[in-house]
């Protein structure tokens, strides 16, 4: 029998226990023991950004990161951006511009675009196409997601909701 190890983790603002074994990494703990799943899993070797979470107030690809890494951390998924059934002002703005189509690169930009906007609250849209470098999306061509990254930004500074 593999070895388990039982962790409590930190994700949405609240507390999750869980057994791993301690190869698991935390995307699939996350999808598989907590039952989030919308973190995705694309190429599971940190290159796409789609499994892209907050851990700690940093964008962190968690197909890349060991479940058992996480114990103590603040985890924030995609799940935990809106408030309940209401978007975030990052999530209308992906959706006002369009900024998704098959959804699977999602999550990952919205979480990477979070982290963006708490570092820099007025990032240049050189800015944001530098920092989204990382991630990969097959369908948008990424003009769209810059202009919804900035248009949360500024929505964010003018207070909107």
């Amino acid at each position: 029998m593999t070895e388990q190890h039982h962790l409590t983790l930190t994700v949405n603002g609240r507390a999750h226990s869980c057994d791993v074994e301690p190869r698991m990494t935390l995307a699939d703990c996350l999808r598989e023991r907590l039952d989030l799943t919308g973190t995705h899993l694309g190429c599971e070797h940190g290159v796409c950004g789609a499994c892209t979470i907050i851990v700690d107030g940093a964008a962190v690809r968690s197909c890349l990161m060991f479940a058992v890494q996480a114990e103590g951390a603040e985890i924030t998924t995609v799940e935990g951006l809106a408030d309940g059934e209401t978007l975030s002002v990052l999530q209308q703005a992906f959706h006002d511009n369009f900024a998704l189509q098959c959804g699977f690169c999602t999550p990952g930009f919205l979480t990477t675009a979070e982290t963006i906007l708490a570092e820099n609250p007025s990032p240049t849209r050189a800015e944001v196409q530098s920092a989204i470098s990382g991630n990969i999306c097959r369908c948008t061509g990424y003009v769209p997601i810059i202009d919804a990254i900035l248009e949360a930004a500024e929505r964010r500074r003018a207070g909107k909701k």
